[in-house]
């Protein structure tokens, strides 16, 4: 059935991890409508796909390990987990999308068994000279029913951020009923479209993420599947994120969780469950694209310096749908060597190594990983010494 219902239309743009080395500069740069719709009938909001998940994740420039805020965020829900069900040397602890073992290494300090899927080459390489075995596929139901032959079946079956990425959510959530143990869990995470939505977050839509969620939307889904949400945590994690606690519909040892019922109140007193609600996310994202536009106008007319810091994919959404270019940024830094050297796509800003910030002593510093804005404040504390600020363009554009 072909979606007609509008969420929000971000234009043409180019796909947000498809950063270019300096060669690339000079090509026409292929675009694709970034359109995202919600289905009338179960409410799920989605995207057309344009570009299948084995182009866009085979080669990753995505490490996980690179935010302290994250690996603290992960490193706690180990300990949680742990101490939680009772994870030990008997048990088997699988994570979908585990990039470079960020996650799996705090299990492995604990030696528990662990096992990660993780599509993208570059990164699952890194990842095993942690120690960490590594499949190198997508998973669905042939992964995973070729590792429930090989008696991987899990405990604890993990996903951090990787549902959205998924096309066909049918074929991925088959496979984890497949390789989850009858009295496993499944646990996971992803940002909450009620956060997107209350707190203008347009960025975090790009063509890597197909899928953005509610818990009323996920609820049937899984239900479908003969599988059970019985918990759920909110998260601030992403600008805000759940954390889904699922099990086999056959499953009488997990009693369901209060917060279940509390949460999906809350989503539709939100409106969510009415399609209203997300025809008016549109009128929206427009007028804080023109606040956006506005600063950085008057910052040019001003002769004011703006230079960014970081290189997510949500940032390339962000300056692609506001046209913003290397008029108005000079160049971004990024912590990560593997994007250091590259331009952004659309926009073709430079990517540079943070010290840079000190040689060139810009005015402004534009966070695009705003979710993260705390760590990076404290960690270039010192701009302020020649009267740098801040500005931070979600949910609203604010300078500190």
């Amino acid at each position: 059935m072909k979606l007609k219902e509008n969420f929000a239309d971000l234009g043409q743009s180019p796909f947000s991890n498809s950063f270019l080395k300096k060669k690339d500069l000079k090509k026409k740069e292929k675009k694709f409508p970034l359109h995202v719709y919600v289905c009338t009938n179960c409410l799920l909001v989605q995207l057309e796909e344009f570009q299948t998940p084995k182009n866009i994740f085979s080669e990753y420039a995505y490490f996980s390990s690179y935010s302290k805020t994250w690996l603290k965020h992960v490193e706690d829900y180990v300990g949680m987990m742990i101490k939680k069900y009772n994870y030990d040397k008997n048990s088997n602890i699988v994570e979908i999308a585990s990039n470079d073992g960020y996650l799996l290494q705090y299990f492995l300090k604990k030696k528990i068994s662990v096992l990660g899927i993780e599509p993208a080459k570059n990164i699952a390489k890194i990842a095993r000279k942690k120690g960490i075995p590594t499949v190198t596929k997508f998973f669905g139901i042939e992964t995973a029913k070729e590792l429930a032959t090989r008696n991987k079946k899990a405990d604890l079956l993990i996903g951090n951020n990787v549902l959205a990425h998924v096309p066909d959510l049918n074929d991925f959530i088959s496979g984890l009923r497949i390789l989850l143990k009858s009295k496993g869990i499944i646990t996971l995470e992803f940002p909450h479209i009620l956060k997107l939505i209350q707190k203008n977050q347009f960025d975090t839509i790009y063509h890597e993420h197909f899928s953005y969620f509610s818990l009323l939307a996920l609820k049937k889904i899984f239900s479908f599947h003969n599988l059970v949400i019985f918990d759920v945590d909110k998260l601030s994690t992403h600008g805000g994120s759940l954390r889904i606690y699922v099990k086999h519909k056959e499953d009488k040892t997990k009693k369901n969780s209060s917060k279940i019922h509390s949460l999906i109140k809350e989503e539709k007193q939100m409106g969510l469950d009415k399609i209203s609600t997300y025809r008016n996310f549109q009128e929206k994202i427009i007028k804080l694209q023109n606040n956006i536009q506005k600063f950085f106008f008057d910052a040019k007319k001003k002769n004011n310096i703006v230079v960014g810091y970081g290189a997510p994919a949500k940032g390339n959404t962000l300056l692609n749908f506001c046209k913003i270019d290397t008029k108005f940024i000079k160049y971004t830094v990024d912590k990560n060597p593997y994007k250091q050297g590259l331009f952004l796509p659309g926009s073709h800003i430079p990517i540079k190594k943070p010290e840079k910030i000190h040689e060139t002593k810009p005015d402004y510093v534009f966070i695009l990983p705003w979710n993260l804005k705390d760590e990076i404040i404290k960690e270039i504390e010192y701009v302020r010494k020649w009267g740098c600020k801040f500005v931070i363009p979600i949910p609203k554009i604010s300078i500190k």
